[in-house]
Protein backbone atom coordinates (compact mmCIF):
# COMPACT_ATOMS: atom_id res chain seq x y z
CA UNK A 1 0.00 0.00 0.00
CA UNK A 2 2.67 2.25 1.44
CA UNK A 3 4.56 1.12 -2.19
CA UNK A 4 1.92 2.50 -4.55
CA UNK A 5 1.34 5.50 -2.68
CA UNK A 6 4.77 6.42 -3.27
CA UNK A 7 4.26 5.51 -6.72
CA UNK A 8 1.71 7.42 -7.29
CA UNK A 9 3.28 10.56 -5.43
CA UNK A 10 6.38 9.85 -8.14
CA UNK A 11 4.13 9.80 -10.94
CA UNK A 12 2.38 13.80 -9.85
CA UNK A 13 5.46 15.75 -9.29
CA UNK A 14 6.49 14.12 -12.72
CA UNK A 15 3.35 15.53 -13.59
CA UNK A 16 3.90 18.79 -12.52
CA UNK A 17 7.27 18.93 -13.26
CA UNK A 18 6.64 18.16 -16.99
CA UNK A 19 3.44 20.81 -16.67
CA UNK A 20 6.05 23.30 -15.15
CA UNK A 21 8.37 23.22 -18.17
CA UNK A 22 5.83 23.34 -20.71
CA UNK A 23 4.62 26.44 -19.26
CA UNK A 24 8.69 27.81 -19.08
CA UNK A 25 9.03 28.99 -22.75
CA UNK A 26 5.63 31.17 -22.60
CA UNK A 27 6.72 32.93 -18.93
CA UNK A 28 10.11 33.53 -20.63
CA UNK A 29 8.30 34.70 -23.79
CA UNK A 30 6.21 36.95 -21.75
CA UNK A 31 9.10 38.44 -19.55
CA UNK A 32 11.44 39.28 -23.14
CA UNK A 33 8.27 40.85 -24.61
CA UNK A 34 7.74 42.97 -20.98
CA UNK A 35 11.54 43.82 -21.24
CA UNK A 36 11.78 44.51 -24.85
CA UNK A 37 8.73 46.96 -24.15
CA UNK A 38 9.98 48.37 -21.19
CA UNK A 39 13.50 48.78 -23.04
CA UNK A 40 11.72 50.73 -25.99
CA UNK A 41 9.56 52.63 -23.75
CA UNK A 42 13.05 53.82 -22.00
CA UNK A 43 14.60 54.54 -24.92
CA UNK A 44 12.06 56.41 -26.54
CA UNK A 45 11.44 58.49 -23.57
CA UNK A 46 15.51 59.31 -22.92
CA UNK A 47 15.21 60.08 -27.08
CA UNK A 48 12.19 62.49 -25.93
CA UNK A 49 14.19 63.80 -23.11
CA UNK A 50 17.63 64.21 -25.55
CA UNK A 51 15.27 65.86 -28.56
CA UNK A 52 13.68 68.09 -25.89
CA UNK A 53 17.43 69.41 -24.88
CA UNK A 54 17.97 69.74 -28.45
CA UNK A 55 15.24 72.05 -29.16
CA UNK A 56 15.72 74.36 -26.43
CA UNK A 57 19.28 74.65 -27.08
CA UNK A 58 18.62 75.15 -31.23
CA UNK A 59 15.75 77.54 -29.69
CA UNK A 60 18.36 79.83 -27.48
CA UNK A 61 21.22 79.65 -29.94
CA UNK A 62 18.95 80.71 -33.04
CA UNK A 63 18.36 83.88 -31.09
CA UNK A 64 22.01 84.51 -30.08
CA UNK A 65 22.65 84.08 -33.82
CA UNK A 66 19.95 87.46 -34.12
CA UNK A 67 21.20 88.90 -31.27
CA UNK A 68 25.16 88.32 -32.63
CA UNK A 69 24.54 89.21 -36.12
CA UNK A 70 22.58 92.75 -34.65
CA UNK A 71 24.97 93.41 -32.16
CA UNK A 72 23.56 93.12 -29.48
CA UNK A 73 26.30 91.39 -27.71
CA UNK A 74 24.95 91.16 -23.64
CA UNK A 75 21.93 89.21 -25.44
CA UNK A 76 23.38 86.62 -27.38
CA UNK A 77 25.93 86.16 -24.56
CA UNK A 78 23.44 85.39 -22.16
CA UNK A 79 21.38 83.28 -25.15
CA UNK A 80 24.34 81.06 -26.23
CA UNK A 81 25.28 80.25 -22.05
CA UNK A 82 21.22 79.49 -22.22
CA UNK A 83 21.94 77.06 -24.96
CA UNK A 84 25.57 75.49 -23.84
CA UNK A 85 22.96 74.49 -20.81
CA UNK A 86 21.46 71.76 -22.89
CA UNK A 87 24.92 70.75 -25.03
CA UNK A 88 28.05 71.63 -22.90
CA UNK A 89 30.22 70.40 -25.43
CA UNK A 90 28.58 71.97 -28.44
CA UNK A 91 31.20 73.16 -31.05
CA UNK A 92 29.12 75.82 -32.66
CA UNK A 93 27.71 77.36 -29.67
CA UNK A 94 31.10 77.91 -27.61
CA UNK A 95 32.34 79.53 -30.63
CA UNK A 96 29.48 81.97 -31.06
CA UNK A 97 29.72 82.69 -27.58
CA UNK A 98 33.04 83.52 -28.08
CA UNK A 99 32.18 85.87 -30.75
CA UNK A 100 29.90 87.61 -28.87
CA UNK A 101 32.34 87.92 -25.78
CA UNK A 102 34.88 89.39 -28.28
CA UNK A 103 31.93 92.01 -29.11
CA UNK A 104 31.82 92.95 -25.46
CA UNK A 105 35.96 93.48 -25.39
CA UNK A 106 35.66 90.53 -22.71
CA UNK A 107 38.42 88.57 -24.48
CA UNK A 108 39.90 86.86 -21.44
CA UNK A 109 36.82 84.79 -21.48
CA UNK A 110 36.31 84.71 -24.80
CA UNK A 111 39.99 83.41 -25.22
CA UNK A 112 39.25 80.86 -22.65
CA UNK A 113 36.77 79.35 -24.76
CA UNK A 114 39.05 79.24 -28.14
CA UNK A 115 41.66 77.67 -27.07
CA UNK A 116 39.57 74.86 -26.06
CA UNK A 117 38.16 74.90 -29.72
CA UNK A 118 41.57 75.13 -31.29
CA UNK A 119 42.99 72.77 -29.72
CA UNK A 120 39.97 70.69 -30.49
CA UNK A 121 40.23 71.62 -33.85
CA UNK A 122 43.67 73.81 -34.90
CA UNK A 123 42.88 74.50 -38.65
CA UNK A 124 39.65 76.14 -38.04
CA UNK A 125 39.63 79.45 -39.76
CA UNK A 126 37.14 81.05 -37.26
CA UNK A 127 38.47 80.14 -34.38
CA UNK A 128 41.99 81.17 -35.62
CA UNK A 129 40.32 84.79 -36.79
CA UNK A 130 39.21 85.49 -33.67
CA UNK A 131 42.07 84.36 -32.08
CA UNK A 132 44.07 86.64 -34.18
CA UNK A 133 41.37 89.32 -33.20
CA UNK A 134 42.07 89.17 -29.67
CA UNK A 135 45.57 88.87 -30.25
CA UNK A 136 45.10 92.48 -31.76
CA UNK A 137 43.23 93.84 -29.11
CA UNK A 138 46.06 93.11 -26.70
CA UNK A 139 48.60 94.22 -28.84
CA UNK A 140 50.24 90.92 -29.55
CA UNK A 141 51.93 91.93 -32.50
CA UNK A 142 53.36 88.28 -33.45
CA UNK A 143 50.64 86.24 -32.27
CA UNK A 144 48.39 88.18 -34.34
CA UNK A 145 50.40 87.50 -37.41
CA UNK A 146 50.60 83.80 -36.97
CA UNK A 147 47.19 83.16 -36.26
CA UNK A 148 45.90 85.22 -39.44
CA UNK A 149 48.22 83.07 -41.38
CA UNK A 150 46.78 80.49 -39.98
CA UNK A 151 42.86 81.57 -40.64
CA UNK A 152 44.29 82.86 -44.42
CA UNK A 153 45.32 78.99 -45.09
CA UNK A 154 43.10 77.06 -42.87
CA UNK A 155 40.16 75.57 -43.97
CA UNK A 156 36.85 77.21 -44.77
CA UNK A 157 33.27 75.63 -45.66
CA UNK A 158 32.55 76.46 -49.43
CA UNK A 159 29.82 79.00 -48.81
CA UNK A 160 32.40 80.59 -46.40
CA UNK A 161 35.17 80.95 -48.72
CA UNK A 162 34.87 85.13 -48.81
CA UNK A 163 35.85 84.73 -45.10
CA UNK A 164 39.38 83.43 -46.43
CA UNK A 165 39.61 86.93 -48.40
CA UNK A 166 38.25 88.91 -45.79
CA UNK A 167 40.72 87.45 -43.26
CA UNK A 168 43.13 88.58 -45.50
CA UNK A 169 42.17 91.84 -45.70
CA UNK A 170 42.24 92.36 -41.95
CA UNK A 171 45.67 90.98 -41.96
CA UNK A 172 46.56 93.81 -44.65
CA UNK A 173 44.69 96.94 -42.31
CA UNK A 174 46.55 95.61 -39.34
CA UNK A 175 50.01 95.34 -41.37
CA UNK A 176 49.31 99.18 -42.06
CA UNK A 177 48.09 99.96 -38.55
CA UNK A 178 51.83 98.78 -37.51
CA UNK A 179 53.51 100.27 -40.69
CA UNK A 180 54.64 97.06 -41.73
CA UNK A 181 53.46 98.68 -45.61
CA UNK A 182 56.36 96.57 -47.49
CA UNK A 183 54.69 92.98 -46.37
CA UNK A 184 50.77 94.95 -46.64
CA UNK A 185 51.31 95.65 -49.95
CA UNK A 186 53.04 91.36 -50.33
CA UNK A 187 49.46 90.48 -49.09
CA UNK A 188 47.60 92.58 -50.98
CA UNK A 189 49.12 91.49 -54.21
CA UNK A 190 48.69 88.33 -52.97
CA UNK A 191 45.09 88.43 -52.48
CA UNK A 192 44.84 90.59 -55.82
CA UNK A 193 45.46 87.31 -57.86
CA UNK A 194 41.98 85.43 -56.66
CA UNK A 195 40.11 88.15 -55.71
CA UNK A 196 37.28 88.48 -58.29
CA UNK A 197 35.48 91.60 -59.87
CA UNK A 198 33.59 92.70 -57.13
CA UNK A 199 33.06 96.30 -57.22
CA UNK A 200 32.84 96.84 -53.16
CA UNK A 201 35.53 94.66 -53.00
CA UNK A 202 37.96 96.01 -55.52
CA UNK A 203 37.42 99.76 -54.44
CA UNK A 204 38.25 98.48 -50.28
CA UNK A 205 41.70 96.94 -52.00
CA UNK A 206 42.34 99.77 -53.99
CA UNK A 207 41.82 102.40 -50.72
CA UNK A 208 44.60 99.64 -49.27
CA UNK A 209 46.74 100.04 -51.56
CA UNK A 210 47.09 104.00 -51.64
CA UNK A 211 47.51 103.51 -47.89
CA UNK A 212 50.77 101.40 -49.00
CA UNK A 213 51.35 103.42 -51.12
CA UNK A 214 51.22 101.51 -54.17
CA UNK A 215 49.44 104.48 -56.90
CA UNK A 216 49.94 101.51 -60.16
CA UNK A 217 47.89 98.74 -58.37
CA UNK A 218 45.39 101.42 -56.51
CA UNK A 219 45.05 102.74 -59.74
CA UNK A 220 44.60 99.27 -61.78
CA UNK A 221 42.00 98.08 -58.58
CA UNK A 222 39.76 101.51 -58.78
CA UNK A 223 39.39 100.94 -62.24
CA UNK A 224 38.17 97.34 -62.22
CA UNK A 225 35.50 98.58 -59.08
CA UNK A 226 34.68 101.63 -61.99
CA UNK A 227 34.04 99.06 -64.90
CA UNK A 228 32.09 96.52 -62.33
CA UNK A 229 29.94 99.87 -61.38
CA UNK A 230 30.75 102.94 -63.33
CA UNK A 231 28.95 105.44 -60.81
CA UNK A 232 30.92 104.24 -57.52
CA UNK A 233 32.24 107.46 -56.25
CA UNK A 234 34.12 105.99 -54.15
CA UNK A 235 36.03 104.24 -56.65
CA UNK A 236 36.39 107.09 -59.00
CA UNK A 237 37.76 109.40 -56.33
CA UNK A 238 40.39 106.97 -55.72
CA UNK A 239 41.30 106.67 -59.62
CA UNK A 240 41.53 110.37 -59.69
CA UNK A 241 43.91 110.37 -56.71
CA UNK A 242 46.04 107.26 -57.78
CA UNK A 243 46.12 108.80 -61.86
CA UNK A 244 47.33 112.08 -59.79
CA UNK A 245 50.19 110.41 -57.71
CA UNK A 246 51.36 108.91 -60.77
CA UNK A 247 51.43 112.35 -62.79
CA UNK A 248 48.86 111.01 -65.30
CA UNK A 249 47.20 114.35 -65.03
CA UNK A 250 44.42 113.60 -68.22
CA UNK A 251 43.40 110.50 -66.45
CA UNK A 252 43.04 112.23 -63.02
CA UNK A 253 41.15 114.87 -64.34
CA UNK A 254 38.71 112.90 -66.07
CA UNK A 255 38.02 110.28 -62.85
CA UNK A 256 38.28 113.37 -60.66
CA UNK A 257 35.62 115.06 -62.76
CA UNK A 258 33.20 112.43 -62.45
CA UNK A 259 34.15 111.69 -58.40
CA UNK A 260 32.97 115.86 -57.90
CA UNK A 261 29.81 115.28 -60.47
CA UNK A 262 28.97 112.30 -58.30
CA UNK A 263 29.33 113.82 -55.03
CA UNK A 264 30.02 117.50 -54.48
CA UNK A 265 30.80 117.70 -51.07
CA UNK A 266 33.80 115.70 -51.65
CA UNK A 267 36.00 118.59 -50.80
CA UNK A 268 40.05 116.46 -51.61
CA UNK A 269 38.88 115.40 -54.95
CA UNK A 270 37.47 119.16 -56.13
CA UNK A 271 40.77 120.30 -54.95
CA UNK A 272 43.00 118.14 -56.60
CA UNK A 273 40.89 118.68 -59.89
CA UNK A 274 41.76 122.02 -59.61
CA UNK A 275 45.22 121.51 -59.19
CA UNK A 276 45.30 118.81 -62.01
CA UNK A 277 43.60 121.45 -64.16
CA UNK A 278 45.88 123.84 -63.08
CA UNK A 279 48.73 121.87 -64.26
CA UNK A 280 47.44 120.57 -67.53
CA UNK A 281 46.92 124.24 -68.52
CA UNK A 282 50.32 125.39 -67.03
CA UNK A 283 52.27 122.91 -68.94
CA UNK A 284 54.27 124.64 -71.72
CA UNK A 285 55.82 121.02 -72.59
CA UNK A 286 51.96 119.32 -72.89
CA UNK A 287 51.41 117.96 -76.65
CA UNK A 288 49.30 119.68 -79.29
CA UNK A 289 49.52 123.29 -78.18
CA UNK A 290 50.36 125.89 -80.50
CA UNK A 291 54.12 127.90 -80.21
CA UNK A 292 52.25 130.92 -79.41
CA UNK A 293 50.09 129.12 -76.61
CA UNK A 294 53.29 127.55 -75.52
CA UNK A 295 55.04 131.11 -75.26
CA UNK A 296 51.96 132.36 -73.64
CA UNK A 297 52.55 129.95 -70.73
CA UNK A 298 55.92 130.39 -70.41
CA UNK A 299 55.69 134.08 -69.76
CA UNK A 300 52.35 133.48 -67.51
CA UNK A 301 54.71 130.39 -65.15
CA UNK A 302 58.03 133.13 -65.24
CA UNK A 303 56.23 135.76 -63.22
CA UNK A 304 54.38 133.45 -61.07
CA UNK A 305 57.87 132.03 -60.18
CA UNK A 306 59.21 135.73 -59.51
CA UNK A 307 56.61 136.14 -57.00
CA UNK A 308 57.00 133.32 -55.35
CA UNK A 309 60.57 134.20 -55.10
CA UNK A 310 59.65 137.06 -53.51
CA UNK A 311 57.42 136.06 -51.42
CA UNK A 312 59.25 133.38 -49.56
CA UNK A 313 61.90 135.79 -48.95
CA UNK A 314 59.00 138.14 -47.01
CA UNK A 315 57.46 134.94 -45.74
CA UNK A 316 60.73 134.04 -44.14
CA UNK A 317 61.00 137.53 -42.36
CA UNK A 318 64.40 138.41 -43.75
CA UNK A 319 65.88 141.25 -45.28
CA UNK A 320 68.40 139.75 -47.41
CA UNK A 321 67.32 136.42 -48.95
CA UNK A 322 69.87 133.86 -48.56
CA UNK A 323 72.66 132.75 -50.73
CA UNK A 324 70.65 130.31 -52.89
CA UNK A 325 67.59 132.72 -53.23
CA UNK A 326 70.00 135.31 -53.92
CA UNK A 327 71.54 133.48 -57.03
CA UNK A 328 68.03 132.71 -58.16
CA UNK A 329 66.79 136.30 -57.75
CA UNK A 330 70.14 137.37 -60.17
CA UNK A 331 69.27 134.70 -62.41
CA UNK A 332 65.39 135.74 -62.78
CA UNK A 333 66.34 139.79 -63.16
CA UNK A 334 68.86 138.73 -65.46
CA UNK A 335 66.39 136.81 -68.14
CA UNK A 336 63.49 138.87 -66.97
CA UNK A 337 63.92 141.52 -69.99
CA UNK A 338 63.74 138.73 -72.66
CA UNK A 339 60.78 136.81 -71.39
CA UNK A 340 58.36 138.19 -73.40
CA UNK A 341 56.30 136.91 -76.45
CA UNK A 342 58.78 138.44 -79.45
CA UNK A 343 62.23 137.55 -77.50
CA UNK A 344 60.47 133.72 -77.08
CA UNK A 345 59.06 133.80 -80.86
CA UNK A 346 62.75 134.77 -81.84
CA UNK A 347 64.88 132.45 -79.72
CA UNK A 348 62.90 129.27 -78.67
CA UNK A 349 65.70 128.10 -76.47
CA UNK A 350 64.80 130.69 -74.40
CA UNK A 351 61.93 128.60 -73.86
CA UNK A 352 63.84 125.75 -71.89
CA UNK A 353 65.75 128.35 -70.04
CA UNK A 354 63.29 130.25 -68.22
CA UNK A 355 61.19 126.90 -67.33
CA UNK A 356 64.44 125.35 -65.66
CA UNK A 357 64.70 128.89 -64.01
CA UNK A 358 61.17 128.51 -62.89
CA UNK A 359 61.18 124.97 -62.03
CA UNK A 360 64.49 125.77 -60.06
CA UNK A 361 63.19 128.36 -58.13
CA UNK A 362 60.00 126.25 -56.87
CA UNK A 363 61.66 123.66 -56.27
CA UNK A 364 63.86 126.15 -53.90
CA UNK A 365 61.21 127.65 -52.28
CA UNK A 366 59.01 124.61 -51.26
CA UNK A 367 62.83 123.69 -49.23
CA UNK A 368 63.02 127.32 -47.38
CA UNK A 369 59.09 127.90 -47.41
CA UNK A 370 57.19 124.85 -47.28
CA UNK A 371 54.97 123.31 -49.48
CA UNK A 372 53.22 126.38 -52.07
CA UNK A 373 49.36 126.09 -52.80
CA UNK A 374 47.89 126.84 -56.04
CA UNK A 375 49.92 128.04 -59.16
CA UNK A 376 53.30 127.40 -57.11
CA UNK A 377 52.02 123.98 -56.43
CA UNK A 378 50.95 123.40 -60.22
CA UNK A 379 54.24 124.59 -61.06
CA UNK A 380 56.30 122.09 -58.48
CA UNK A 381 53.84 119.29 -59.96
CA UNK A 382 55.08 120.37 -63.24
CA UNK A 383 59.04 120.52 -62.72
CA UNK A 384 58.52 116.97 -60.89
CA UNK A 385 56.71 115.53 -64.16
CA UNK A 386 59.58 116.34 -66.66
CA UNK A 387 62.70 116.22 -64.62
CA UNK A 388 65.53 114.50 -66.55
CA UNK A 389 64.09 115.19 -69.16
Amino acid sequence: METRTNAAAGRDWAAELRAYFRRQPVVLAVLAVLAVIFFLAVTGLSRAYHAQRESLGNRWFSRGVADLNAQRFDGAVMEFRSALLYSRDNYSYQLNLAEALIGLKRTSEASTYLVNLWDRQPEDGLVNLSLARIAVQRGQTEQALRYYHNAIYAAWPSDQEMKRRDARLELVEFMLATNAKAQAQSELIALEENMGEDPSVQERVGDLFLRVPDYEHALAAHQLSIKGEGDNQGALAGAGLAAFQLGRYPLAERYLQAAVKADASDVLSAQRLKITEMVLRMDPFQRKISVAQRDKIVVEDFLTAGERLKSCGVARGVSLPSASQSSLSENWARLKPTINLGDLKRDPDLVESAMNLVFEIERQTSTTCGTPTGADLALLLIARLHEGN
